[in-house]
């Protein structure tokens, strides 16, 4: 027996319409086509569907079955057909993000509120246990956007631009180089350096200044927040190197001394990877232009 969505309407409409003639204009087709259509369903479930000799036209027993069974499929059916047409205008879909950019949750928050309100209908997540592995995760669509200062170079990927920022460096005011108008690898030999505990690679104070100097501090420390390295940073138990619209917290206070790192300036650029073939979704672009508006904000703060 085959019996395909066209036959559950056709049932559904007969019943709901009360007759062949209102059921026929409902589906938009002649009485003769669906009194047709009704006879070769019956013939292929080899049972009467209706009750041809009451008015109005009323479900056997085995027509109510299928009556049931097409008031359980046939919403759900309209349901996924609504979805689809929402993909296709770009009303809704995944954006699962994941971060290699440990201080970006502080900027990252923000966005995702303006995000959420223009775009209710989107599924949001962070996944943040796969940063040690995100652009992998990407390209198998375990997640759909990496936040990343590191491009590469892989098939299928696009590195989307954000804004650039530089690593600045932060002490106490107490501390001796607290004096000084720039900070060099060199200054770091004798302090504790307090970091994100994240690989070096994924540290900006090691890979633009202090590898490259093959120069290493007197000691690491690492803590998860922004707010706790600021603490330990402000009490004198470290030194720390964040980017600057993370500094915007300490700027005027006179606990703390922010200074550029050098001899020359240090200079990092934040960006979106995604597949290529979602960057133009209109959900991400979106999300993309908001990035770099919420992104200016905080550097003018």
């Amino acid at each position: 027996m085959y019996i395909d969505l066209r036959h559950l309407r056709t049932i559904r409409a007969i019943h709901h319409s009360g007759g062949l003639a209102r059921a026929a204009e409902i589906l938009n087709t002649t009485q003769s086509a669906l009194s047709h259509q009704v006879k070769g369903i019956e013939d292929q479930a080899g049972v009467e569907l209706f009750v041809r000799r009451a008015r109005p036209m009323r479900l056997s027993a085995a027509g109510l079955r299928m009556l049931r069974a097409a008031e359980r499929i046939l919403p759900e059916i309209d349901a996924l057909e609504e979805e689809f047409r929402a993909l296709r205008s770009g009303k809704t879909g995944r954006l699962h993000i994941t971060l290699e950019c440990h201080a970006c949750f502080d900027w990252l928050f923000p966005v995702l509120e303006q995000f959420r309100h223009a775009w209710p209908e989107v599924d949001v997540d962070i996944r943040a246990g796969l940063a040690f592995d995100a652009l992998p995760a990407l390209d198998r669509e375990e997640v759909d956007l990496v936040i990343s200062s590191n491009p590469v170079d892989l098939v299928g990927l696009t590195f989307n631009p954000l804004f650039d920022y530089h690593p600045t460096f932060v002490a106490s005011k107490d501390n001796p180089l607290a004096q000084k108008a720039v900070i060099g690898a060199e200054d770091f030999r004798d302090q504790v350096l307090i970091t994100y505990p994240v690989g070096r690679d994924r540290l900006d104070v090691f890979t633009e200044l202090l590898t490259p100097a093959r120069v290493e501090p007197r000691a690491q420390r690492t803590a998860e927040l922004t707010a706790v390295i600021l603490m330990l940073v402000g009490s004198n138990r470290g030194v720390s190197v964040l980017p600057d619209w993370v500094l915007r917290e300490v700027k005027g206070n006179p606990d703390y001394a922010t200074r550029p790192l050098g001899p020359g300036p240090v200079t990092k650029r934040l960006y979106a990877a995604t597949r290529v073939e979602d960057a133009a979704r209109p959900y991400m672009a979106h999300f993309l232009r908001l990035a770099r508006t919420e992104a200016v904000k905080l550097q003018r703060a």
